[in-house]
C-alpha cells in the first residue's frame, strides 16, 4: 500500500483531492507551478515542494492532475520530470483528462523505465473533489489498479478498472459527451420554460423527480436558473475534452452527431470569451440563439 504520495497539479480539482489524501493518512507532498497552491496544501495537512524532483523524492505513488495532454507529457517526460526523478517502481497515476493515445504512449514509456502507470481520470467536478465523491475510471494492469485502490478510495465514491492503458481516458471522453449533451438540453429546457412564463424553479424540481432527472440537473440547475456561472468546471476545459472526444470518434469511425453539435456550442461559448465560466454557461448560447436576455 502506498504511503508517501507526490501530487502534481493543485488546481480547482487537484488541491481538494490532495487534501483528502492527506486527511486519509497519506504523507502528501504537492507541487504546482504557482507556488501559493502548494502552500495552500501545506496549510491543510500536506507539504509543499519547490520542484517536481523534490515532490517525488521517496514517493511510493505520484499523482498528476493537469489541464491537458502537453502538460502531462512535460511533467512526466521532461527534464527533471517524474520519469527522470521518481523512485523506480513507483505508481504513476495520471488523473487528468487527456488524449487516450497519449495515455497509452505514456504507459508504454513508463513501463520501459520501471514505473507502473495508470490513467485514472475523474468525474464529479469541484464539489465531488471537495467531498471525496469522485467517480474514477481507471485504465491499466489489474494488479497496479489494486495497489492504487486505497488512493482512489480516498478521493472517490467509486472507482472501476475499465480496461488496459488508455481505457480510462476513453471512458472519460464518453462521460464528457454525455455531460455536454445533458447541459445543452437542460439549458434549452430552461429557456423554453421561461419563454412560456412557467415557474422554472417549480418546473425543474418536478422534472428532477422523473426520468428527466440527472446529476447535471441536480448539480447545475439552480445555478443556471440564477445565472450563476462560477466555475466548478471551466468551459474551456470541457471544450478541450470535447475536442478529444470528437477526434477519438473520428479515429474509430463512430458517428456522434448530437455530441458534435454540443461540442460546437461549447466552442462558441469559449470563442465569445466565456471559457473561464462554468460549463453550464452554455445557457448563454441558447439565450442568444433565442434572441432572449437573461431575466433580471
Amino acid at each position: 500500500m502506498p504511503s508517501k504520495v507526490a501530487f502534481i497539479g493543485l488546481g480547482t480539482m487537484g488541491l481538494p483531492m490532495a487534501v483528502n489524501l492527506s486527511s486519509a493518512g497519506f504523507d502528501v507532498t504537492g507541487y504546482n507551478r504557482s507556488p501559493h497552491k502548494a502552500q495552500a496544501l501545506a496549510q491543510r495537512g500536506g507539504q509543499a515542494a519547490s520542484s517536481i524532483a523534490a515532490a517525488v523524492d521517496g514517493a511510493d505513488a505520484v499523482i498528476t492532475m493537469l489541464p491537458d495532454s502537453p502538460d502531462v507529457e512535460t511533467v512526466l517526460l521532461g527534464e527533471g520530470g517524474v520519469f527522470a526523478t521518481a523512485p523506480e517502481g513507483a505508481l504513476v497515476i495520471d488523473m487528468s483528462t487527456i488524449i487516450p493515445e497519449t495515455a497509452r504512449a505514456l504507459a508504454q514509456e513508463g513501463e520501459k523505465r520501471g514505473f507502473c502507470v495508470l490513467d485514472a481520470p475523474v468525474s464529479g467536478g469541484e464539489s465531488g473533489a471537495i467531498a471525496g465523491k469522485l467517480a474514477v475510471m481507471v485504465g491499466g494492469p489489474k494488479t497496479d489498479v489494486e495497489a492504487a485502490a486505497p488512493l482512489f478510495e480516498a478521493v472517490g465514491a467509486t472507482f472501476v478498472r475499465v480496461g488496459p492503458a488508455g481505457a480510462g481516458q476513453t471512458v472519460k471522453a464518453a462521460n464528457q459527451l454525455i455531460v455536454a449533451g445533458n447541459l445543452q438540453l437542460v439549458a434549452e429546457a430552461l429557456v423554453f420554460l421561461e419563454g412560456h412564463g412557467v415557474d422554472a424553479e417549480a418546473a425543474m424540481s418536478v422534472l428532477g423527480g422523473g426520468m428527466a432527472g440527472s446529476a447535471v440537473l441536480e448539480q447545475k440547475g439552480a445555478g443556471m436558473r440564477q445565472r450563476r456561472f462560477e466555475p466548478g468546471f471551466r468551459a474551456e476545459l470541457h471544450d478541450k475534452d470535447m475536442r478529444i472526444a470528437t477526434s477519438a470518434a473520428r479515429e474509430a469511425g463512430v458517428a456522434i452527431p448530437v455530441a458534435a453539435l454540443a461540442a460546437q456550442f461549447m466552442a462558441a461559448l469559449c470563442a465569445q470569451g466565456d471559457g473561464a465560466l462554468d460549463h453550464s454557461a452554455l445557457l448563454k448560447i441558447v439565450e442568444q440563439l433565442s434572441g432572449r436576455q437573461s431575466p433580471s
